[in-house]
């Protein structure tokens, strides 16, 4: 199964992100991108691939061990940026250390429980908004978004998410994401307390 760690953005966060968004999709050139839906939002933290379901349990634990070790953190959508010309995406504020914390514990956990991992990388705090085939000009879709500063909330979470990609070969069909397990960060409150 494909699975990645990730933060997750709240209800109210993804509505408001929903309106900014809406605004970038009438846009000139904006039809012209494959815009990523409200489900597909979220915050990469550490993307495993495929992982071998016996290493399930191990993954878990060590992955349950560094949400307890990181503690709970302030953050919002805010701004937005480029990679190259073909990914547009929002970024983030608040609890930037933290975050780029979670996301090494999270490589850490998954490389000590066997899974194989690309090369680690500097961690970059952002939500895929858009992409295209092409090279873009994403210049004024980033420029619109660097005036957004959206709601904060706490991250009190760590998700390990399944990514089920598309299969039917529907031009524009989306991966669809499932949230299979949650752990909350040391300091948060447990879910329902």
């Amino acid at each position: 199964m494909r699975l990645f760690t990730a933060v997750l953005p709240p209800p109210a966060a993804v509505e408001e992100l929903a309106i900014v968004v809406g605004e970038l999709r009438r846009m000139p050139g904006a039809d012209g991108l494959r815009w990523t839906g409200r489900p597909g939002w979220h915050y990469t933290l550490a993307f495993m691939g495929e992982v071998d379901e016996a290493l399930l349990p191990e993954l878990s634990e060590r992955l349950a061990r560094a949400a307890h070790r990181t503690p709970a953190f302030p953050l919002r959508v805010h701004g937005g940026g480029r990679f190259g010309r073909r990914a547009l995406w929002a970024g983030a504020a608040g609890g930037l250390d933290d975050m780029r914390l979670l996301a090494e514990r999270s490589d850490a956990a998954a490389r000590r429980a066997g899974v194989p991992m690309d090369e680690h990388r500097r961690y970059q705090a952002h939500l895929t908004l858009a992409r295209s085939r092409t090279d873009t000009d994403l210049r004024p879709f980033v420029a619109e978004l660097e005036r957004f500063k959206g709601v904060g909330w706490e991250v009190e979470e760590l998700a390990l998410v399944r990514s089920n990609l598309p299969v039917s070969g529907v031009p524009g069909e989306a991966p669809r994401y499932e949230t299979i397990a949650t752990w909350p960060l040391g300091g948060a409150r447990p879910a329902g307390g």
